[in-house]
């Protein structure tokens, strides 16, 4: 089980809804605090759309609430039709999202049995209101999300993670059953960073700078992600083709093994740049020499190929299936290199994230 920010954020909601019902002296302040549970988001900007929904559903539910009532009575049976008849309007609006909060104002209006049933009915409905804006408030003011801190970190150490299954794969260490477990793993871990990524794409900025410089940013983001599923690809292919590749001729691993380090260890030294850590003069690779390097690995595989199959059979489908994986994570560390120059250039003194202890 793991305590999260959004954990501790809907309790505080609760007790602060409740708080603030009781303040103001509101008769069953606990819908305030079921109404917070449900109104409690990952993000301010998804907490701000919530509440417009929220407050238009609970606006329906009160209506027909109150309608069913005057015209039906309390009973359980007309409480069941204002339900479905809510569910069904919620649906017409695209607010499927807040159906379960509207339904709990139709319940909470239709129980009031008085002669002053429309004053309860709005005494219960801005009860709930309170909720809504109370868990508004926390979701705000009460550990706001860094989602551009917790996106670096995820993608930092789910990479570091892919890179030491490489280098154990690479060299044949790696035990099968256990890879292929990492991999699924590394897989829910890249779909994860892939919503915290959205999460963090949502957040509004409030001048034009700061949404020039986010647009930037994001690009970057977007780009270190891709870059690690090209890396988890290339581990796939390792691992999918483990045997074959042991029966490769030990040239063709070496070359594959070096190729491959050299392009870790430039993924590892593009994080450092990225937030700063590393000076430009100490990267190890070149771009125009490594396109160069590149043609010519390229061109020793096919040489290479080609005069070994003359002296063994070997199969090429297998390696030509792990190079191709490997010249698109090429190109694509390349791509973020040019992009992270980009943005340092411009933007500099706006990164602000730093390395830290391991979310996982």
């Amino acid at each position: 089980m793991k305590l999260g920010a959004r954990v501790f954020k809907t309790g505080v909601a609760i007790v602060f809804s409740l708080f603030i019902a009781d303040l103001l002296q509101l008769p069953s302040p606990v819908f305030a605090g079921i109404a917070a549970i449900f109104a409690i988001q990952p993000s301010i900007y998804r907490s701000y759309l919530t509440v417009i929904e929220q407050v238009q559903s609970n606006l329906i539910g009160a209506a027909i609430a109150v309608i069913f009532a005057l015209v039906f009575g309390n009973h359980f049976i007309a409480v069941g039709f204002a339900a479905i008849i809510a569910i069904m309007i919620m649906l017409k609006f695209k607010l499927e999202k807040t159906i379960s909060l509207a339904l709990v104002t139709v319940i909470a209006i239709m129980e009031v049995q008085s002669d002053a049933f429309i004053t309860f009915a709005l005494i219960r409905f801005s009860t709930i209101l309170v909720g809504v804006i109370s868990a508004f408030i926390v979701n705000l003011i009460f550990l706001p999300p860094k989602f551009e801190t917790k996106l670096f970190n995820a993608i930092h150490y789910t990479q570091d993670e892919i890179i030491r299954w490489i280098r154990i794969a690479v060299r044949q260490a790696s035990d099968h059953s256990s890879t292929k477990q990492s991999i699924n793993q590394l897989k829910g871990r890249l779909s994860r960073i892939d919503q915290i990524y959205l999460f963090f794409k949502e957040e509004r900025g409030y001048t034009k700078n700061a949404i020039h410089t986010k647009g930037r940013k994001l690009v970057v983001y977007r780009e270190l992600i891709t870059a690690s599923y090209r890396s988890l690809d290339v581990l796939k292919r390792l691992h999918l083709h483990e045997n074959e590749l042991l029966r490769l001729p030990e040239h063709f691993r070496m070359m594959i093994k070096e190729r491959l380090d050299a392009l870790l260890t430039y993924h590892e030294q593009l994080h450092l740049k990225f937030i700063g850590k590393l000076k430009p003069e100490h990267m190890d690779w070149n771009g125009s020499e490594a396109f160069l390097q590149r043609q010519e690995v390229m061109d020793i595989f096919v040489q290479q190929i080609a005069l070994t199959r003359i002296e063994e059979e070997f199969s090429t489908y297998h390696l030509l299936h792990l190079l191709s994986s490997i010249l698109k994570y090429e190109e694509q560390l390349e791509h973020i290199d040019t992009l992270i120059t980009s943005y340092q250039n411009f933007h500099h003194s706006e990164l602000t994230v730093q390395i830290e202890e391991t979310p996982y």
